[in-house]
């Protein structure tokens, strides 16, 4: 669950900044943003704010996105792990996971015959 959980920290850090980059220019951003996770004990670290001793190791600067939940920007939930539609980008689909996916995230066949 660790190196979730550093990954979902990195991706609030990120949020954090294009969040900051669109108010600059004048864009309004709906809170909480949703962070999707398919790591159910990464959720439940970063949605629990009380220290315990299984996290203790994990260093203070990953705890930011504690912080983001509890502030009210992230929100963050558990998704099936064949639902996570990242996977496009990061794995090797069968046809039909891959077509899902792609239906997940509004992508259409630009070269499709007429």
């Amino acid at each position: 669950a660790e190196s979730e959980y550093r990954a979902m920290a990195q991706t609030a850090t990120e949020i954090t900044w294009v969040r900051g980059m669109l108010e600059g220019i004048g864009i309004q951003i709906e809170l909480p943003i949703k962070m999707q996770c398919d790591n159910k004990a990464a959720t439940y670290i970063a949605n629990n704010p009380v220290f315990h001793e299984r996290t203790k190791h994990i260093e203070v600067d990953c705890h930011c996105i504690r912080d983001l939940v509890q502030a009210g920007i992230i929100s963050t939930e558990y998704v099936a792990s064949e639902d996570q539609p990242a996977h496009i980008f990061t794995k090797t689909l069968p046809i039909s996971n891959f077509m899902k996916c792609c239906s997940m995230l509004s992508m259409i066949e630009i070269y499709a015959p007429a």
